[in-house]
């Protein structure tokens, strides 16, 4: 991996956020080992930023829904039973913000980042905790679980020539065609 984030720049990061801001202590789950699968469960809440420039990636954050209920509550400072799918949404993109641009400054410049985006994902999402273009830690909760993971697109694919879709009426966009293979879990069959 070229990026110089590390499993405790992540760790400082996501400290950062949860105890100063939310007043809320997540501790960080060490894999088992380096070629451990570790999976966050199904109908997850996921909030993301793309970065660009002379480093090109994404940082994502991904939620039980109980941690994202329980940091909206505190977020919004109101009741859980009040605090609404909308709410849990915007709140997971302002951690998704929060945590990535802390993160950002680990990293080469310059770097831009995308405005935050975040969505419920239906099935479980599996990671190792290190890969050649990828680190994700994992956190605990009497809420729930959080998951931080960032990881950089493929230099070569981003370099490499891609199909000319235009002309057949169809379009392709680049991140989504690097990406892609990124999105698919990890865990096993």
């Amino acid at each position: 991996m070229h990026i110089a984030v590390t499993e405790e720049s992540i760790q400082k990061a996501n400290a950062l956020f949860w105890e100063q801001m939310l007043a809320m202590r997540l501790e960080p789950i060490p894999p088992d080992g380096p070629t451990e699968h570790r999976c966050i469960g199904a109908a997850h809440i996921v909030g993301s930023c793309a970065l660009s420039g002379v480093w090109n990636g994404r940082i994502e954050v991904r939620l039980s829904q109980g941690l994202a209920l329980a940091a909206t509550s505190a977020m919004l400072m109101q009741p859980l039973d009040t605090v609404q799918a909308n709410d849990t949404l915007d709140a997971t993109k302002e951690i998704a913000n929060m945590i990535a641009g802390t993160l950002k400054s680990a990293l080469p410049r310059p770097c831009s980042m995308s405005v935050p985006s975040a969505g419920m994902e239906p099935a479980d999402f599996c990671a190792l905790s290190r890969t050649g273009d990828s680190v994700t830690v994992f956190f605990g909760h009497p809420a729930g679980e959080l998951m931080v993971r960032v990881w950089e697109e493929h230099p070569q694919l981003a370099s490499s020539k891609l199909p000319n879709r235009e002309a057949e009426g169809d379009s392709i966009r680049l991140n989504e065609l690097i990406s892609m293979p990124l999105f698919i879990s990890a865990c096993p069959a």
